[in-house]
């Protein structure tokens, strides 16, 4: 349908016809819902604005989905379809692992094709939309939601954000209906929020929010992305669902966004218990005008916005605007022709948890499995007798909190895995303990297990209603059930392999000096068992790298590696010992630093070098480093590019990650890694906001964290 046919058909809808496009509903409303019917009440909306609305939230199936959408045409007078939208997080039946892990393989590729195969088996199921990729920034662990973020870094998060948005949408939505939207959340600073509380305000200067917490979003936009979502939060004391500055100045005209922004979950309603609108009509008044287009689960738009143009507070025009946006959207996706798009029961048997795609989760859940510590223990040998224990040890809560229609019934568990690997006779497996409390009995067959193994492998973590949405924590330490296993297992003196399912990075006292070593396996998705048999065995060679560093205690957090130096920075030499930015009783460092990660073999990094010392506007520069694969196993190595300015117009990060390159390298190998830093590189917002360079000194840092690098000095003029 071309535009000005678009237009007609606006020209034709009534305003109760236009505003109804505006509601977002879940399918109970809906006839043709295999769910019961029947809570209009609750919204206090009727039949007409369901039978005009413009989109479902959470339908799922073929089936449902084609028989909502074909008695929804049967009803509504000019024949618009609706938009079935979804949480297709991290896989809609072949789930993967959860976002966070998946930005610790620092594997685009990979990243990509997860999200196409989302999109694969959810469009074959009927939906339209996904509310992925969630690309907040993230520096504060008892935030539940971290799992649905990849990391701490702008650069990265934006890479990750660009190469999501290519995977759900691919390049031609029109014609491609193995594809879906992709809608960019939580729109803005949501990851900021105050104490790690969910839902919490987040306030900070608009510098740091442009220079850390935007980027990202802007990224998936200039991918392509079709959707954006508000966040719960406010910014700058105005919640975003209501915030002018936000949707209007920086979304709208700044970044030139046309695309549909929608509110979260009862957002716009929320504008009320955040104190900056009176009532319903307020709330309603206020998003409308900003630029929120749909609004989700709440009916302040059907019930006031008609009133706010009979009262001239709100022109038609800007309801128009709205609904325009909306129409254009689901012209793009073909659902004017083709209703049904790419609804097909018979392709939703074939696709979901295919094992082309169970293998593709397989592989990605062994590169996004980080090796945190390692005494020689690992990879286990065949011939080792291995005790299986902990609360995960065959537990098939390991999808993650947002693996809305992912199975425990498919998931293949650790215990599953390894007795693919291991006989019988070598394998024994008992449960410990639960998460969160133990009994006698328990303990007793685990010491049953242990007292015929060579080996422990303890299967520790947190259930997966402990991180995601509504999920911060104030104690992220392991519960004291599991920390109680460890003391009692480590009385036996074997060797301890510890494994980690949870969706956040820990405070891993009573774990680290216990443990021989630590596989961090975050929620790995549906074929988590198999690849973590991988890893344990050596079939497969760790090589994943945090994005998100670990507190060496809550009390540090937030934690990150692109920190200032202060005034009175620890390291300075002639500063008095007490009076430097410092803790009495813990270190200033994580624990495990952004971009740590070990493997079973061992890089040399040699010959670090800069192309020239100098270089200026519309030159390169080039950083090389040799890296040597030192060990006896092939592996494949992370090699890290940081920048630091020495001296800038506001203070500027100890470094940042500015570029990164994964090299595979077999027994005595060598490969030299080269990066091309540019003027593009150097740039930064100053105090008057702009994004430009300064002529000055700089460093390149080269290596394979954030805190081993060699250091190359160079300077740039402009």
């Amino acid at each position: 349908m071309r535009d000005n046919d678009l237009k007609k058909l606006l020209e034709k809808m009534t305003l109760k016809e236009k505003i109804s496009q505006l509601i977002q509903l879940t399918p109970h409303f809906f006839k043709g819902s295999g769910k019961i019917t029947g809570p209009l009440a609750s919204l206090n909306i009727d039949e007409g604005v369901v039978s005009n609305s413009g989109s479902v939230l959470g339908a799922s199936g073929a089936s449902e989905i084609v028989n909502i959408q074909k008695k929804f045409l049967e009803e509504n007078r000019l024949g618009i379809p609706l938009l079935f939208m979804a949480d297709i997080i991290h896989g809609y039946k072949t789930i993967f692992p959860v976002p966070l892990a998946i930005g610790c393989s620092w594997d685009l590729k990979l990243a990509e094709k997860s999200a196409e195969i989302a999109a694969k088996e959810a469009s074959a199921a009927g939906i339209h939309v996904t509310f992925s990729p969630m690309v907040d920034l993230v520096r504060d662990p008892r935030w539940g939601r971290v799992m649905e973020s990849t990391g701490e870094d702008p650069y990265l998060n934006s890479e990750f954000a660009k190469a999501f948005t290519r995977g759900y949408q691919g390049s031609d939505l029109s014609e491609d209906v193995s594809r879906l939207a992709a809608c960019v959340k939580h729109f803005a600073g949501y990851g900021a929020v105050e104490g790690g509380r969910d839902y919490n305000t987040v306030d900070m200067s608009e510098l740091q929010l442009r220079e850390y917490y935007l980027p990202s979003y802007k990224a998936a936009i200039d991918e392509g992305a079709e959707m954006v979502m508000t966040s719960f939060n406010t910014v700058a004391g105005v919640p975003s669902t209501g915030n002018e500055w936000l949707m209007k100045d920086v979304l709208r005209d700044e970044w030139g966004f046309e695309g549909v922004v929608i509110s979260d979950w009862g957002a716009v309603k929320e504008l009320i218990p955040h104190g900056v609108a009176k009532d319903e009509k307020e709330a309603a008044y206020k998003a409308i005008l900003v630029g929120v287009d749909i609004e989700m689960m709440t009916s302040t738009y059907v019930q006031h916005l008609e009133e706010l143009v009979k009262e001239n507070k709100i022109k038609e025009s800007i309801i128009n605007d709205a609904v325009l946006r909306i129409l254009r959207l689901k012209n793009k996706l073909g659902l004017f022709e083709r209703p049904y798009r790419g609804a097909n029961e018979v392709l939703e048997k074939q696709v979901l948890l295919c094992q082309q795609h169970r293998n593709e989760a397989r592989n990605l859940a062994t590169k996004s499995t980080v090796l945190l510590k390692n005494t020689g223990v690992l990879p286990l040998k065949i011939t080792q007798k291995v005790a299986l224990i902990g609360p995960f040890a065959e537990n098939r809560d390991i999808l993650g909190p947002w693996s809305w229609l992912g199975s425990k019934d498919d998931v293949v568990t650790l215990g599953e895995g390894l007795k693919t690997k291991a006989h019988d006779s070598f394998l024994f497996i008992a449960k410990g303990c639960d998460i969160e409390d133990s009994t006698e009995e328990e303990w007793i067959q685990a010491k049953q297990a242990i007292k015929q193994a060579d080996v422990i492998v303890l299967a520790l973590g947190e259930n997966s209603d402990m991180s995601g949405e509504a999920g911060s924590r104030g104690n992220i330490k392991l519960p004291d059930a599991q920390l109680q296993l460890i003391k009692k297992v480590k009385q036996y003196k074997k060797p301890i392999v510890v494994i980690l399912f949870n969706g956040r990075p820990l405070d891993l006292h009573g774990v680290i000096e216990n443990a021989d070593a630590i596989l961090e396996a975050w929620f790995p998705g549906t074929e988590g068992g198999n690849a973590l048999a991988d890893l344990l065995y050596g079939d497969e060679n760790p090589s994943g790298k945090l994005t998100m560093s670990f507190p060496y205690s809550a009390g540090q957090i937030p934690v990150y590696y692109n920190c200032f130096n202060t005034g009175r920075p620890k390291d300075v030499q002639d500063a008095q010992e007490r009076y430097v930015s410092q803790y009495l009783d813990i270190p200033n460092e994580p624990l495990f630093p952004f971009g740590y990660g070990l493997s079973y073999t061992t890089f040399q990094y040699t010959d670090a070098k800069l192309s020239k010392v100098n270089f200026t506007t519309n030159e390169t520069l080039a950083v090389s480093v040799t890296v040597t694969n030192t060990g006896a196993m092939s592996g494949e190595e992370i090699v890290q590019l940081y920048i630091r300015d020495i001296i800038g117009d506001v203070a500027r990060p100890l470094k940042e990650l500015k570029g990164f390159k994964k090299v595979f390298l077999n027994p005595g190998e060598s490969k030299i890694v080269t990066f091309e830093i540019t003027e593009k590189h150097l740039k930064y917002h100053h105090q008057n906001l702009n994004f430009k360079s300064d002529s000055g000194d700089f460093i390149a840092f080269i290596g394979p964290n954030s805190k081993d690098l060699i250091a190359l000095p160079f300077r740039f003029e402009k």
